[in-house]
């Protein structure tokens, strides 16, 4: 599920580290954001929507929108498609507007 080669871009991988994700343990690359973790993992649902609570998944995989908002390490509204992986982070599926603890 992962982008290996391409004729243009260069993929330059960091170390593979340990996270989790809804309590189940996954790995990834060190310095990749989030969402590319979770996406080369299959996970493709990011959040709910708010009113009609229908998947979503990444759309700008900028930090523009909100469709990739989760609970990184206890702290909500994290926009995972650019917020870097580090080693033994714990990612959830953030549910509603997401409140501090």
């Amino acid at each position: 599920m992962r982008i290996k080669k391409h004729p243009i871009l260069e993929f330059k991988t960091g170390k593979i580290v340990k996270f989790t994700f809804d309590g189940r343990e996954l790995e990834g690359h060190e310095g990749e954001t989030i969402a590319a973790a979770l996406h080369a993992a299959g996970i493709r649902t990011m959040r709910e929507s708010g009113h009609l609570h229908r998947p979503r998944g990444l759309f700008c995989n900028i930090g523009n929108c909100s469709s990739c908002l989760m609970v990184v390490n206890g702290e909500p509204n994290v926009r995972v498609c650019v917020e870097r992986l580090r080693e033994g982070m714990n990612v959830e599926t953030q549910k509603g507007k997401g409140e501090l603890k």
